[in-house]
């Protein structure tokens, strides 16, 4: 089981910025690719980012392309962490965003990831 933790949501103006961040409480964080979702209200959820782990070949990193040049996915393996810094924000980044966990390649899919956090609020305003 792997518990999954986002943290550094908020209320930020158009343009702004904003660091999510997401803690694993695995020993084998680095093998897991994890993802970025959100889910706006009256919305499907949706992928933002994905950042491959070290056990899967295939592009390192996949962006939504709504987000690409603006955001950026990262990880720390050494802190069981992954990141989603956010630039140049804009109203419609407004969200609930999560963290999610899956054993293979890279996808876009969210059945597919096998575990997710709670979440973390994005509000931006115009």
């Amino acid at each position: 089981q792997v518990q999954l933790v986002e943290s550094g949501g908020g209320l930020v103006q158009a343009g702004g910025s904003l660091r999510l961040s997401c803690a694993a409480s695995t020993r084998t964080f680095r093998s897991y690719t994890m993802g970025w979702f959100r889910q706006a209200p009256g919305k499907e959820r949706e992928f933002v980012a994905g950042i491959v782990g070290i056990n899967w070949s295939g592009s390192s990193t996949f962006y939504a392309d709504s987000v690409k040049g603006r955001f950026t996915i990262s990880r720390d393996n050494a802190k069981n962490t992954v990141y989603l810094q956010m630039n140049s924000l804009k109203p419609e980044d407004t969200a609930v965003y999560y963290c999610a966990a899956r054993w293979g390649t890279v996808s876009a899919v969210d059945h597919e990831y096998n575990y997710w956090g709670q979440g973390t609020q994005v509000t931006v305003s115009s």
